[in-house]
């Protein structure tokens, strides 16, 4: 694909949970991106262009925007993207990055953690908007139930495709009476129980740099996964 890069303004500014934000602009007609791409935003700090690289949470299916969505840190670029409100200027350059999904798979299945579910967001709702036949199960891991970025997204895709099932795992649930979902750390054991059929399957994995490296190990020597058959993105964007 061809990299363009165009000037835009925030369209919208969404509080997906209490310190996460998705963050939309509008984009030029002949925009076009594959899920799970990124792309570079350049905004406006002290009158100076900063610049950061984000992965796309919206699908090309969803037309008429680009978003990413963000964590909001202590960081110098997180503060100003707090700030940031509808109409305010932006640059972008996309589409970057092969960590992709076109449907080219008949079975996948992510394990990923936090705000690395931006890229998975992006590719599970094109699956649903293009109504493919592709086999997805998502682990998605997170500290506390408040952390779950679009829970209810996932929710109603879930319900719009039988073929995709989301399992939840928390470290450190609030309410250990009132949560259902699974609890600790992805393990081998987890993958084999959620995932049996894991072997005929394409794995992509996304999130905080040491948890991509340890399901990384995790699928090659503890579950002997090709690695051929093992994607993975050190998320870009959490400072």
């Amino acid at each position: 694909m061809e990299i363009k890069e165009f000037e835009t303004i925030v369209i919208d500014i969404i509080q997906r949970t209490y310190d996460i934000k998705s963050f939309r602009f509008s984009v030029p007609e002949d925009i076009d991106f594959k899920p799970g791409q990124y792309f570079v935003l350049s905004i406006k700090i002290k009158g100076q262009d900063a610049i950061k690289h984000f992965s796309i949470s919206n699908s090309p299916t969803e037309k008429g925007y680009i978003e990413f969505t963000k964590r909001i840190t202590g960081s110098e670029f997180s503060k100003a993207l707090d700030k940031l409100k509808k109409g305010d200027w932006a640059r972008i350059k996309l589409p970057y990055g092969f960590f992709t999904f076109d449907g080219e798979y008949e079975k996948i299945a992510f394990l990923v953690g936090g705000i690395g579910i931006t890229a998975i967001r992006s590719i599970c709702k094109y699956v649903c908007g293009k109504k493919l036949s592709t086999n997805i199960v998502l682990i998605y891991g997170n500290k506390t139930e408040e952390d779950i970025a679009f829970y209810d997204d996932f929710l109603q895709m879930e319900g719009e495709n039988k073929n995709l099932r989301v399992v939840h795992i928390l470290t450190s649930p609030m309410d250990k009476t009132s949560w259902k979902g699974k609890t600790g750390l992805i393990t081998s054991e987890m993958v084999k129980q959620e995932i049996p059929d894991y072997e005929e399957r394409v794995f992509y994995i996304c999130g905080p740099p040491k948890m991509v490296d340890y399901l990384r190990t995790l699928l090659s020597e503890e579950l002997k996964i090709d690695e051929k058959k093992i994607k993975w993105e050190h998320f870009l964007g959490y400072d």
